[in-house]
């Protein structure tokens, strides 16, 4: 079998077979390894005749002379045709305005740019094509802001964690109206929140909200519905259904018995619908304008939720995967037929889903009203479930035999595996990138920003065999340019900012692509040393990335200060002696560096009453304060002091990830002695900076 053909066929199918790993080494892939990713993508290559049948393929499509459903391009760039026409052909161009513009390409067969941003469609020699035409840069904070100069700030919230009188057990959007209000009135300019996708209704133990069933649509359990239906038809409903010591008792509970108050806010939810739609509520016509608007995809979503609760019911798989073959497309007549038959039931999430929408609508809403410039910024999960609905819906865009990790590096010599799929880029293509457009608008939506986890997938994903180690992966490239010029359209339409993490490790030419789009980086005070060992300086931050103080996967300032991500890894068993050694020693160099990077602002350190955390946790926050980056974000658990981190990476069960809540309601969080002294500290150094650098 050759080894050589093998590495080609990889290579056509956007596989890297050699690859420099975090410590700089040149790797290359097995050829076992190559095989199983390539099953995942579509193109088999066990034997020789596989590989060369595959590799037939890949180059019919790679010769195929009919144009894609869709191309981008820059605005007032040429777009090279010569692959299909001849020069001088003459086009038809009929624009969003219902206007038509009547071009030749020229002499190179390129179509002359002179065609003006957005989706104008094409037609030429009897055929036609989408053509994307995308502004150079997303839209900025400086835009949002109105200033020329933008040195920015605002919180990260996880939203779950936030509390309100009556919000059964966890965060919900009302308290993040509350939220946002009271960050505004402090002058913040913005509140991002953890990721509000799709889960899974019918297994309420899943609930890491970075592993959804969608990305399209939201996770209804954070409805508030008083917001929508009137605090007096909840009343009834909680009276009616006997739920009221129920979710009391689970308000009451220090960490989120997700199970437990997912259930309850599901039944909550059912009563709420049934008296919905028997009765004749204002609202009932919004509902049903949101449904049709919400069409197919929205349709598809609420089957699949359906279809889960019945086989959830009769104690089947939930995976659509190993569903009976007449339901595992969408398309199916089965499918028609169970809808028929359960149109109360899809009708039920339907409703769940237009109640959360229209809630994130009035969070918005209440964001900007309020005086922010840009408001919420949505979480944008790197991937989605394979199982789940976005996967079953699109699936001849997502890669539901591949899951989505990252190689062994220096942090995690095994490598790790999420378990989300991800995108095809063939997929996208085909379709005309309908799934990442698709997935766009629902982000940007209701939001004045979008933060894209770990940004680096849009050009290259680590995926992984079904149930193979993390090690046995490859790296899948991206269409990065045509992902790009998307997202500065969608992002220039919905005016909104766009955020990239890019922690770990960057592919080369990622970051000017991000900078040249507007796309702001991120940089962690933790992680922002240099080779010394020294924190950076203040004015050594870069301009083109926003700055913060932790993630939801690292340790808070106050946890960071005392080793408290250690003593979890040495109680959990996850490092060895030695390492806790290494590791404790290391910990008290950076302590000492950041005193010292801290004490050189004379400001800093001059109250002798309060402790050596809160002086360190202060100085912090006015040194980000002080970067040139355009904005500031600071987590609510560092603005607050508090010790335990949101999420432990490497662990499920054994540490509390995604259930730790604040203690103090949202309505009054910020007036909290240590939270409003840091936000008059941040919002004092942001104006400073900002007289500084305009």
């Amino acid at each position: 079998m050759s080894d050589a053909q093998l590495e080609i066929l990889a290579s056509r199918a956007g596989l890297a077979v050699d690859w420099i790993d975090a410590n700089g080494r040149p790797q290359h892939v097995k050829a076992d390894a190559l095989r199983a990713v390539l099953k995942g993508l579509g193109h088999p290559a066990d034997t020789d005749a596989e590989i060369e049948a595959s590799l037939q393929d890949l180059e019919r499509v790679q010769q195929d002379k009919h144009l894609p459903p869709l191309m981008t391009v820059d605005s007032g760039a040429g777009l090279d045709l010569a692959r299909y026409f001849a020069p001088g052909t003459p086009c038809q161009i009929h624009l969003e305005d219902d206007s038509v513009l009547n071009l030749s390409l020229d002499d190179d067969a390129v179509l002359p740019g002179s065609i003006p941003v957005g989706y104008q469609q094409v037609h030429i020699a009897d055929q036609h094509f989408t053509l994307a035409v995308a502004p150079t840069h997303c839209y900025t904070v400086a835009e949002a802001v109105d200033t020329e100069t933008a040195r920015a700030w605002g919180l990260s919230a996880q939203l779950y964690s936030l509390r309100r009188s009556g919000d059964g057990g966890f965060g919900d959007t009302q308290a993040l109206e509350q939220l946002a209000r009271s960050a505004a009135e402090r002058g913040a300019d913005a509140l991002a929140i953890s990721p509000m996708h799709a889960m899974f209704s019918a297994d309420t133990e899943r609930f890491s909200p970075y592993s959804p069933s969608s990305r399209l649509f939201l996770n209804s359990l954070y409805a508030s519905p008083g917001c929508i239906l009137g605090e007096r038809a909840v009343q009834i409903a909680i009276e009616a259904s006997g739920l009221a010591d129920e979710l009391n008792d689970l308000e009451q509970q220090s960490l989120i018995d997700w199970p437990s108050a997912a259930k309850t806010k599901q039944r909550l939810l059912r009563t709420l619908y049934e008296d919905f739609r028997q009765g004749d509520h204002p609202q009932h016509a919004d509902f049903l304008s949101f449904r049709q608007a919400g069409g197919e995809a929205l349709e598809n979503h609420c089957r699949f939720e359906a279809v889960q609760a019945k086989r959830a019911a009769d104690g089947e798989s939930l995976d659509w995967r190993h569903w009976p073959e007449d339901w595992q497309s969408p398309q199916s007549p089965a499918l028609v037929q169970f809808a028929e038959a359960n149109r109360n039931e899809i009708g039920f999430y339907a409703f769940s889903q237009w109640l959360i929408a229209r809630c994130l609508e009035r969070a918005q809403q209440a964001a900007r009203g309020s005086g922010m410039g840009v408001g919420l910024i949505a979480d944008l999960a790197v991937g989605a479930d394979g199982g789940g609905s976005q996967a079953w819906s699109r699936q001849d865009e997502l890669l539901a035999e591949l899951t989505v990790g990252a190689p062994p590096d220096i942090l995690n010599r095994a490598g790790q595996g999420w378990g989300i799929s991800a995108f095809s880029p063939e997929g996208l293509k085909r379709n005309g990138f309908r799934a990442f457009i698709e997935m766009l608008r629902a982000n940007f939506a209701h939001a004045g920003g979008l933060r894209i986890d770990h940004v680096m997938g849009l050009q290259r994903l680590w995926v992984i065999p079904m149930d193979a180690s993390p090690r046995e992966g490859a790296y899948l490239y991206y269409p990065v340019d045509d992902l790009l010029r998307l997202l500065a359209l969608e992002s220039s339409r919905h005016q909104a900012i766009v955020l990239g993490e890019d922690l770990g490790t960057v592919p080369d030419g990622l970051r000017e692509k991000l900078i040249a789009r507007s796309i702001l980086g991120m940089r962690v005070l933790l992680f922002e040393q240099d080779h010394d060992g020294q924190f950076k300086p203040i004015l050594d931050w870069p301009d083109n990335a926003l700055a913060t103080t932790s993630t939801h996967d690292l340790p808070t300032l106050n946890g960071w200060w005392h080793s408290r991500d250690i003593d979890w890894n040495i109680q959990l068993g996850l490092i060895d002696a030695p390492t806790v050694e290494q590791w404790s020693e290391h910990r008290l160099r950076e302590r000492q560096a950041l005193r010292q990077a801290l004490s050189q602002d004379p400001q800093n350190f001059t109250d002798e009453v309060r402790n050596e955390t809160d002086h360190v946790i202060d100085a912090s926050v006015r040194y980000l304060g002080h970067t040139r980056a355009p904005l500031v974000l600071l987590p609510l658990e560092d603005a607050l002091g508090v010790e335990e981190q949101s999420n432990l990476p490497g662990t499920t069960d054994t540490h509390p990830n995604w259930r730790r809540r604040l203690a103090g309601d949202a309505a009054t969080l910020l007036d909290d002695e240590n939270a409003a002294r840091r936000l008059e500290l941040l919002a004092v150094a942001r104006i400073q900076a900002h007289e500084r650098d305009r």
